[in-house]
């Protein structure tokens, strides 16, 4: 009887975690037994992953914030390549995380294991000398981003554009009416949700702004506030953080997307929850703060137009962005009345993010089969057109399990 295929996969934030949940439990439905291990959350466990380490203890966010928790993430890597080296698993799987991932996409190319790596690292924004690293180390880069493609081949990475998974993920569960229901909120104004972030870290930064803003907009329009409560963050410690405020607000735990496809607007943390309200259609403000010295070290080594992946998939500045300084109450909660006042300004925000949301799915780029053949991606069609991120990415680890680079493995020793 065949041993079951080794698989590493590495995740180490709470959109990582996800996403290396879904392509596991995809991995076993085309599989069939395969053996996972590695780096993840509670998701990826849940989903059969064996964690040897923990995501929850590596989290970590802004540039220098990371410092206090680099000794947890050396002792991590160590372990990991220590794994990785000892038996070298068949493929392995890196999902974000780039400061972590990429270190261990050296050692898996050392003990001579493919590399697909899911969620691109952002070097088109800074940090380009990455580039080199990804070129030697990684087999497939997977984007989820539709301007990456061009970029990364460009720069001689074997890239392709999958689609984003949350295209695929985003929608309410509840109805309108069972939600308003089921959580007391009222209808007879407008529901405004406040997204401050999933990580306690940036919460405590841009939480107090955000409140302000409602403040600010109640001494003008009669209104009601929902939060959601990320996981990461706990509901009762959320609800500890904006008592004092004495809003009408409801914190939330679980109902994201509820709380954001009800809302007239919204405000929303950049990052990965702006996109999710972007999927939805939701008229926003994006804001961000981080500590000063964070924000200066950005301004000098990032060199993007927009700050936001909304306006960066757009093109242009289809969303009011609001960072770091300019993130005050006042500012926001204009924009928040303007939209609250105006159903022609929601709805032309609202047709801008529709096409976010196309542009976000890898429909239209299925390859002839003489571009298939000539990345070696195997058959066209082992990756469909109307697959969604997730399949895609599968069929196309698929594919190089089944045609394994020859010469690849060799003896290693110990690091």
């Amino acid at each position: 009887m065949a041993k079951p295929l080794r698989i590493f996969v590495s995740a180490g934030e709470a959109s990582g975690d996800l996403y290396g949940s879904l392509l596991i439990n995809r991995m076993r439905e085309q599989m069939g037994d395969v053996e996972v291990f590695g780096c993840g959350g509670n998701k990826m466990r849940a989903a059969g992953l064996q964690a040897l380490v923990d995501a929850n203890d590596l989290a970590m966010v802004g540039l220098l914030e990371v410092v206090p928790g680099l000794p947890r993430a050396w002792k991590a890597l160590r372990r990991l390549k220590r794994s990785i080296l000892a038996r070298p698993p068949d493929l392995a799987v890196l999902i974000d995380f780039p400061d972590f991932n990429l270190r261990l996409a050296k050692t898996l190319r050392q003990a001579g294991t493919p590399v697909v790596y899911f969620v691109a690292p952002q070097v088109w924004a800074w940090r380009q000398g990455r580039l080199k690293t990804i070129r030697q180390n990684v087999d497939r880069l997977l984007c989820i981003f539709p301007f990456e493609e061009e970029f990364f081949r460009r720069a001689g990475v074997r890239a392709e554009f999958v689609g984003h998974p949350l295209t695929e993920l985003v929608h309410p569960r509840l109805g309108k009416a069972e939600f308003f229901t089921r959580f007391e909120l009222p209808q007879d104004r407008p529901l405004v949700a406040l997204l401050p972030g999933s990580r306690r870290g940036e919460i405590s930064l841009n939480l107090p702004p955000m409140l302000g803003a409602a403040q600010e907009i109640l001494k003008q329009k009669p209104s009601y506030f929902v939060m959601p409560a990320a996981n990461t963050a706990g509901k009762q410690w959320l609800e500890a953080q904006v008592r004092a405020a004495g809003l009408p607000l409801k914190v939330l735990e679980n109902h994201a997307y509820e709380s954001l496809a009800y809302s007239q607007a919204a405000v929303v943390a950049s990052g990965t929850a702006a996109i999710e309200a972007a999927l939805l259609r939701i008229p926003m403000v994006v804001v961000y703060r981080v500590s000063r010295p964070t924000y200066w070290l950005a301004k000098k080594l990032v060199r993007t137009p927009y700050y936001n992946m909304v306006n960066l998939v757009a093109g242009k500045p289809l969303v009011t962005e609001y960072i770091q300084d300019d993130f005050q109450p006042k500012n926001v909660a204009r924009e928040i009345l303007e939209l609250l006042e105006s159903k022609q300004a929601r709805e032309s925000l609202s047709e801008g993010l529709k096409e976010i949301g196309e542009k976000l799915q890898a429909h239209g780029v299925q390859q002839t089969e003489q571009e298939v053949q000539a990345r070696g991606q195997g058959e066209p069609s082992a990756i469909q057109k109307r697959d969604g991120a997730i399949q895609r990415a599968v069929a196309i680890m698929e594919s190089i399990l089944e045609k394994p680079l020859a010469g690849q493995r060799k003896t290693v020793g110990s690091i």
